[in-house]
């Protein structure tokens, strides 16, 4: 029986535990406010964020989902629209372009960064579309659909290449929305600076869920763009279309962000860069001591981004092995996605089969995230990393001399943190 203590895969309590005193009295402030929706709170959130991503303007809804969604309205995707993007995301994505009144249509991902290939972008919009001479709309060649936008993912903290993305896009007319719900500070080497996620679209959506990088105590999410006119659709999609109480300009939705999430958000934001720091060292001594392990691939960060590892995902052949020895170990780990979204039976009517996106369908395969946070400690990070190297020592072993039964031993690891170059 294993009775290590058990490393969780995430860690909500310590962040909110340091926080407590400041977190408390803010919730006791709203409470004696009475001022639970909207109001001067969520301005304040708004403005600060907008500042955070380099944007002019930011809309707090109710969760990514909405986020994405109006966005996607806001921007003027419409009925029977084609929007393009990725198999290997969390089904929020399609749902949103689905629930936009849009058609969800995928390209493969890159695989190194499993973000959107632009390469296979490419082929898609000159190889399954094609121009229509009397409107000058794209058109996808089997579906007769209009193609109108692309939403291009910035999984697990690393932004996708959103300027060969962005090339096509304009080549093309298309919208750029940005799925960023795990890339809060995420940021991308464009037009010789630095840029964050969210703001090199025309809008960007983020997701505040609990376990992301900034995140609420509950469901909340952003809409972030320099378009005013989007922003100003987006207020009005979050609140029944309404601009004035009782004067709808559209139909809209229930999708307001509350003064308790906002208030909480606003706090929490200012500890973000640091955290997003602490991501980033604990993703380099996870690169520095697996090292040994060989035959497990890690996370590629390109040269033009800079990743803020809202997930720390490895990748083996033999995944299931992998994680039921971790877990016999007490180390929690989750696999995102298992199941790419082509296969999902939610669109099993659609008429995708296996084969059709390989490298999104070999890497949900095959990748496994590891417990990443900013309070991961060091001895925790050995523990998990000593583990991993002896499973494949020991299947090296095993490979080699089939009838060996003696465990593969991890040489000595030296007893602090290795010494990391920035």
């Amino acid at each position: 029986m294993n009775n290590a203590a058990k490393i969780p895969f995430l860690d909500l309590v310590t962040p909110h535990l340091e926080l407590e005193t400041e977190l408390v009295s803010i919730f006791r402030s709203i409470l004696r406010s009475s001022q639970f929706v909207g109001g001067e709170v969520v301005e304040e959130f708004e403005q600060e964020f907008a500042q955070f991503c380099g944007v002019q303007h930011c809309v707090g809804v109710g969760s990514g989902t909405d986020a994405l969604r109006f966005a996607l309205i806001a921007a003027g995707v419409r009925s029977g629209d084609t929007v393009i993007t990725v198999p290997n995301t969390f089904i929020a994505t399609t749902e949103a372009i689905s629930q936009a009144g849009a058609w969800p249509d995928f390209v493969d991902i890159d695989e190194r960064t499993y973000c959107m290939d632009p390469r296979k972008l490419k082929e898609y919009l000159e190889m399954r579309c094609r121009i229509d001479p009397g409107s000058g709309k794209l058109l996808n060649r089997e579906t007769g659909r209009p193609v109108t936008a692309i939403v291009p993912v910035h999984l697990y903290g690393q932004m996708a290449d959103v300027d060969a993305i962005l090339d096509y896009a304009r080549r093309y007319k298309l919208m750029v929305i940005e799925d960023a719900c795990q890339a809060h500070g995420a940021e991308y080497f464009s037009d010789n600076r630095w840029q964050r996620a969210g703001s090199l679209g025309v809008a960007g959506a983020f997701s505040f869920y609990p376990g992301k990088n900034l995140g609420a105590c509950g469901e909340a999410g952003a809409v972030t763009t320099n378009d005013p006119l989007l922003a100003d659709r987006v207020r009005m999609l979050r609140e029944h279309g309404q601009r004035e109480k009782y004067h709808h300009q559209m139909e809209g939705y229930n999708g307001r962000l509350d003064a308790i999430q906002a208030a909480l958000l606003f706090a929490k934001l200012k500890y973000v860069p640091e955290w997003n720091e602490k991501r980033r060292r604990n993703a380099r001594r996870y690169n520095e001591l697996l090292r040994p392990a060989a035959s497990v691939g890690l996370p590629y960060e390109s040269r033009l981004t800079k990743a803020v590892y809202h997930l720390y995902v490895i990748r083996t052949k033999n995944r299931g092995e992998l994680q039921a020895h971790l877990s016999q170990a007490s180390i929690a780990t989750q696999i995102h996605y298992p199941i790419p979204l082509h296969l999902q039976k939610a669109y099993e009517t659609r008429g995708y089969k296996a084969g059709d996106f390989p490298v999104a369908e070999r890497a949900a395969e095959e990748i496994l995230s590891l417990p990443m946070y900013p309070h991961l400690e060091y001895r925790q990070q050995l523990r998990i990393t000593s583990e991993i190297v002896n499973w494949v020592l020991k299947r090296r072993t095993q490979e080699k001399n089939p009838l060996a039964a003696a465990p593969a031993t991890l040489p000595r690891l030296v007893s602090g943190p290795p010494r990391m170059d920035n």
